[in-house]
């Protein structure tokens, strides 16, 4: 089940929302716990006793560390949960990688391949098990405590807005708001619009780049110069709009229910370096990379090589972390690289070498490449679009096979995806908000209007799933 299906958007949330306000205040936690658990059990019901009894293992494991005086104790209990949330982790998630690459070198040395069952991955695991290991980690240093039962703490963690896809949130930052919560007609109101502009971007831009994407990258070796640059612009402004509307849907959600959550991108294109993307993509993920990794290696405290050698550490295990596939090992290398650029840079030069728009389209060029990799099958296909972008031959230079394909709809939802990515569009997109809050009447139109064309092309389309639904 996910937010942009029908059965969402005109049964499970409408009853969730009678339900949840119906009830009185001190049960409303219970509600959220009972429609999440429903929520993931939609899709993944045979994990759900695998979530149940590590998250139990976690609360009963933080209360420990919360209480026991003696330092090597605590660390202990620490390094048991961390281990055993990375050991499910790595388990569902990457042994067939393992297995298939053991399996290429016993083949090429003349040796039977070993034999094994295929391991599916389990739905939301990867944001469920970094939840998991901040919250042991807060207990651990003192930034927060224990939750006061596990009903809270298991609430936290399976919440169903930002289940599957994030954003990552901490325990503390939101224990206020489980413990005790303040609704209102506006905080809803605001909630509600969030989450329809996050279904319009995710509907109208990011899907309708995903039909130029899908074609190109499906048969990379069929595509010329032009098809290879239009697919790897789609997927450029496919993955921020499809990521970004499940964020802003995630987001008003909680709102609704009145959370208050932290923001999850932030106009990350307009970045003039890659320090500054990460600043501004995905910012839970690339907080959590510095807070629980990046520092506790050593983070900016020891020489330069070492901390090159951290920031290369962190984006690597970060690719892997996207998913058990050489292109993402890649592609976290890649930007490791360029983060480790940037703080040389840093270090050793005094001024910005380039203007800022200068800047803004070369980090942009740069991550458009990076994108090629995240999104190609194999490396070889990556080679391949990167290889025809760049030195086609005669015939791919005039080639341009998705012609049919680019038809005024999607040209110009790509033009409004490339409108909203960029400054100063974005700040404009901002300051109209802020305007029709003056005019509630032209607001809700709009609003009625995006969700009613949404609906409408849901209809007649087929169903596509979030990109990080797979992550």
């Amino acid at each position: 089940m996910v937010f942009s299906s029908r059965i969402f958007l005109f049964l499970f949330l409408p009853l969730f929302l009678v339900v949840y306000f119906a009830v009185p205040a001190r049960f409303r936690n219970h509600v959220i716990l009972l429609f999440s658990l429903f929520f993931y059990a939609w899709g993944e019901p045979s994990f759900l006793p695998i979530v149940a009894a590590s998250s139990i293992f976690d609360y009963l494991l933080a209360g420990d560390i919360f209480k026991t005086p003696h330092q090597s104790r605590r660390k202990c209990l620490l390094f048991l949960g961390v281990a055993s949330n990375l050991l499910l982790l790595v388990y569902f998630k990457h042994v067939n990688f393992f297995i298939d690459n053991i399996n290429q070198l016993l083949a090429g040395m003349g040796f039977s391949p070993l034999l094994y069952g295929q391991i599916l991955l389990p739905l939301a695991l990867s944001f469920i098990t970094f939840e998991k290991i901040t919250y042991l980690v807060d207990v651990y240093r003192g930034v927060g405590k224990p939750a006061p039962s596990f009903i809270d703490y298991f609430t936290y963690v399976v919440l169903f807005p930002k289940l599957i896809a994030g954003p990552i949130i901490k325990y503390h930052d939101i224990e206020a708001d489980i413990l005790t919560r303040k609704h209102s007609t506006e905080a809803f109101s605001e909630g509600f619009a969030r989450f329809v502009a996050g279904l319009g971007k995710k509907v109208f831009i990011a899907d309708s780049m995903g039909e130029i994407v899908d074609v190109v990258f499906a048969q990379p070796s069929e595509m010329g110069m032009h098809d290879a640059w239009a697919g790897a612009l789609c997927f450029t402004l496919q993955i921020y709009f499809d990521f970004s509307a499940y964020s802003d849907m995630a987001i008003g959600l909680l709102r609704m229910m009145g959370f208050s959550p932290k923001e999850n991108f932030n106009l990350p294109y307009i970045a003039k370096n890659f320090t500054e993307f990460w600043r501004r993509w995905h910012i839970s993920l690339s907080t959590f990379i510095k807070e629980y990794l990046y520092i506790p290696l050593g983070g900016n405290r020891c020489g330069v090589p070492r901390q090159f050698a951290n920031l290369c550490v962190c984006f690597l295990l970060s690719g892997l972390w996207h998913g058990a596939n050489w292109t993402f090992a890649v592609w976290g290398a890649y930007h490791g690289f360029f983060l480790c650029y940037d703080k040389a840079r840093a270090l050793w030069a005094n001024r910005t070498l380039l203007p800022p728009p200068v800047s803004i389209v070369l980090t942009f060029l740069f991550v458009l490449l990076g994108w090629v990799l995240f999104r190609a099958d194999t490396l070889t296909d990556a080679g391949l679009l990167l290889q025809k972008m760049f030195f086609p031959s005669a015939a791919d230079s005039h080639t341009w096979r998705t012609v049919p394909l680019l038809t005024a709809n999607i040209l110009f939802f790509f033009a409004a995806g490339m409108i909203l990515s960029f400054f100063p569009a974005g700040k404009a997109c901002v300051r109209v908000s802020a305007w029709l809050r003056n005019w509630p009447s032209i607001r809700w139109a709009a609003l009625l209007a995006v969700f009613l064309l949404s609906v409408g092309k849901l209809s007649v389309m087929q169903h596509v799933t979030f990109i990080y639904f797979r992550f």
